[in-house]
């Protein structure tokens, strides 16, 4: 039986850039949801309540260039009511408030870092580590958070020579691939620094890998960088939603904000955001329970 969606704020310290910056979690729990102000919208939720008991499998959910994770708030109530611990950091410097590293090579470097540390803190905090599966994590990446979770499970990006000052080709540090994560989920990726030859050679995870077919930002060509660069193809499902938009895989939003002078709550024509998002939901989380469980 489904449960209830438990929600915390847990912050991040990155000591080495002095920041820190907020992780969102919304978590199985038997206490029930009252409608409740996160960020800009109102969820129904139960601030702070104790985790069911588990364990329970963890997912990362890494957000877009300049966007917010609760942009992706119903896949994670829904994750949650189903027996996930979904974690959505705020990128810093690269979020709908303060979007200061975007286009930066500092950004590519910073996100997957972030992520490692988003997960450090939500594997560590007194309330929710009981009820985890710490070797039972899955990363989902809209866009840019595709880049991120990539490079996270494996993958070596490579800096174009628009992204370095001297023009030239070189390695993004980013951490090492992190042993704990076992599946890969990737929307609309954003991942030209994986084309080079071999960066993808040791993601070797089941990805589910789904694309717009009207993609306003990234053709369909980008998820061939993937396809063609992981070692295994047989470990990837791959969907083309041929009539949807790079933003069709945000959460549909309130009917208020719902305009074409906010491109985020835009579809190409005739394209039902909310029925798609009935069946993305289900199709997630029956990629998870084969992957993690």
């Amino acid at each position: 039986m489904p449960y209830a969606a438990g929600y915390r704020a847990l912050p991040v310290a990155d000591p080495g850039l002095d920041l820190t910056f907020p992780l969102n979690v919304f978590y199985p729990t038997a206490t029930p949801g009252q409608p409740t102000s996160v960020g800009l919208y109102q969820l129904v939720v139960a601030v702070a309540a104790p985790v069911a008991a588990g364990p329970w499998p963890v997912v990362l959910l890494s957000h877009g260039t300049g966007s917010s994770g609760l942009v992706h708030r119903n896949l994670a109530l829904f994750l949650a009511r189903q027996g996930y611990v979904v974690g959505m950091p705020e990128h810093p410097h690269n979020n709908r408030d303060d979007n200061a590293w975007a286009n930066t090579r500092q950004n590519l470097v910073a996100r997957p870092h972030h992520l490692q540390l988003a997960l450090e803190v939500l594997l560590a905090n007194a309330a929710l580590a009981p009820a985890l599966r710490s070797q039972a994590v899955a990363l989902i990446g809209h866009s840019l958070g595709a880049y991120t979770s990539l490079a996270l499970a494996g993958g070596q990006p490579w800096s174009r020579p628009v992204d370095s000052p001297d023009g030239v080709t070189h390695a993004i540090p980013v951490p090492a691939a992190n042993a704990q994560v076992r599946a890969l989920i990737l929307l609309a990726p954003a991942v030209p620094w994986f084309a080079p030859a071999g960066a993808l050679a040791n993601v070797r995870l089941p990805i589910l890998l789904v694309v717009s077919g009207q993609d306003e930002f990234l053709p369909p060509a980008h998820a061939e960088i993937i396809r063609r660069g992981v070692p295994d193809p047989d470990q990837l499902d791959f969907r083309l939603i041929e009539n949807a938009g790079h933003y069709s895989f945000l959460s549909p939003f309130p009917p208020a904000r719902v305009s074409p002078a906010f491109p985020p709550s835009q579809d190409p024509p005739g394209f039902d955001r909310v029925r798609f998002h009935e069946v993305l939901y289900e199709e997630v989380l029956a990629f998870l329970r084969r992957t993690v469980g």
